[in-house]
């Protein structure tokens, strides 16, 4: 059972549409395996089309402001179903990804960003999604059985979704759907007994705080 979820806050903003494109993706992707997350986030989607579709008595009928007059929305609802079906509208079915002979599925979302290399290191894979956000990195990562991550902790915050397998650290057992946020408040080592895929999104390097995995510190604007 998936125990970690987005704080209703991200939900809220991702209805909108105000999410940077990295946070969209978590989102979506943590919906479309989440049935809870979806059904809450199609209701708060709703609530913000009709909110947009309906202004309050303050902004309706104002046509000084903008000089442009105000649109009927039963005429504009009928005008967008009268227009033709698209007929490149990307299919929602679920994404086969392939890694070291390993297969895994994702949801679609990921669709538009899956055509970059694998980057590997040892047990650890990675690809990097190109988001155009500053400092902020997104990626695919997977980690083979038996694998670990060096204990560390972050100078920003790091998102990690579990797409598929299972990974553990100090704070618990994770499975397919959490949606775990941390920051440098926290320590941990994950590990993986079968091998898993994750979407990790960082906006700083991590910081590795035990054995030689502190060597890399040094370089590590270079490596997150």
């Amino acid at each position: 059972m998936i125990k970690h979820h987005p704080q209703q806050e991200l939900l809220v903003s991702h209805a909108n549409g105000v999410l940077p494109l990295s946070m969209a993706i978590a989102v979506s992707a943590h919906c479309a395996l989440c049935e809870t997350c979806r059904e809450q986030l199609a209701l708060l989607t709703e609530q913000a089309a009709n909110s947009a579709l309906n202004p309050d008595g303050a902004h309706a009928g104002n046509t000084q402001a903008t000089n442009v007059p105000v649109m009927d929305i039963d005429a504009m609802l009928a005008q967008i179903m009268a227009q033709p079906a698209a007929t490149d509208v990307p299919n929602n079915a679920p994404l086969d990804v392939q890694v070291k002979q390993q297969h895994y599925t994702v949801p679609s979302v990921f669709r538009q960003h899956l055509a970059r290399p694998w980057q590997i290191l040892g047990k650890v894979s990675r690809m990097r999604f190109d988001v155009d956000e500053m400092n902020t990195r997104a990626s695919l990562l997977h980690i083979d059985a038996q694998g670990e991550i060096p204990q560390h902790t972050h100078k920003g915050y790091e998102l990690t979704l579990l797409l598929a397998g299972a990974f553990s650290d100090l704070n618990g057992d994770y499975v397919p759907g959490d949606f775990i946020v941390l920051d440098s408040q926290h320590h941990h080592s994950p590990k993986t007994v079968d091998g898993c895929l994750c979407y990790t999104v960082l906006d700083a390097p991590l910081h590795f705080t035990k054995g030689l995995s502190k060597l890399l510190n040094p370089i590590g604007e270079l490596i997150y």
